[in-house]
């Protein structure tokens, strides 16, 4: 079988292509590095992921313009088509922004940056990006980031809500301790920490890998 091709998309401003695009290809994708100023992507792609960083210097507010790249249109009808979309960190307030996931990622309740290892505790095991995780079980993954506040719809049904911080746990005030949440379809996720910077077990928990590793092995049908 073709390893499963998996787009980064790139963003001016963008800090962790490399480190996303590295931890794809640890878990058997082929990463294919996407700039935000394309309006298609490439051939046989299984899977799109919009990587961490600061798109456009988080000017203005965190992917409120990197919403508007071509790349993005080409992501929206990827996802319109069943495709499946991860968007870490910044690449989840781009989604947000983007009106394909719920919700709006704010300041910090603290208004601090944050950086460090928190422990998550999974809602969801039937989706794409968990299915390598069980209900309940409780993962380590960095965080750092600050604006990750996650403020849901008033009327988000529960079963969209994919990880939550372990008690205690919560880093920025998001409300119900909301760390990453999936759309109606299931087929686009969010989430704040970062999966990419947990693979390696010499650098530290390598609870990322089982979400990408789900992604990347959801994906490789589209690589056939």
């Amino acid at each position: 079988m073709t390893a499963a091709r998996v787009a980064v998309v790139v963003f001016p401003g963008s800090n962790d292509v490399d480190d996303a695009a590295w931890a794809l290809g640890a878990v058997g994708a082929d990463p294919l590095l996407v700039w935000h100023a394309e309006s298609e992507l490439p051939r046989a792609v299984g899977a799109v992921v919009l990587p961490g960083g600061f798109s456009y210097g988080d000017y203005l507010r965190c992917g409120a313009l990197a919403r508007f790249s071509p790349a993005m249109e080409a992501v929206a009808r990827f996802a319109a088509d069943g495709g499946l979309v991860l968007g870490i960190c910044n690449g989840f307030q781009i989604l947000c922004e983007a009106g394909l996931l719920p919700g709006v990622l704010r300041p910090n309740a603290s208004l601090s940056f944050v950086c460090r290892d928190v422990e998550l505790v999974v809602e969801r095991d039937d989706t794409p990006f968990t299915s390598r995780c069980q209900i309940g079980q409780r993962i380590t993954i960095p965080v750092k980031h600050g604006e990750g506040c996650y403020t849901p719809p008033p009327d988000l049904p529960p079963e969209q809500v994919v990880l939550r911080y372990a008690t205690g746990q919560n880093p920025n005030g998001s409300v119900d301790d909301i760390a990453g949440v999936v759309n109606e379809r299931g087929n686009v996720m969010g989430l704040m920490p970062h999966p990419e910077h947990a693979v390696d077990p010499l650098l530290g928990p390598a609870d990322g890998s089982l979400l990408l590793a789900a992604l990347v092995e959801a994906a490789a049908p589209a690589a056939v």
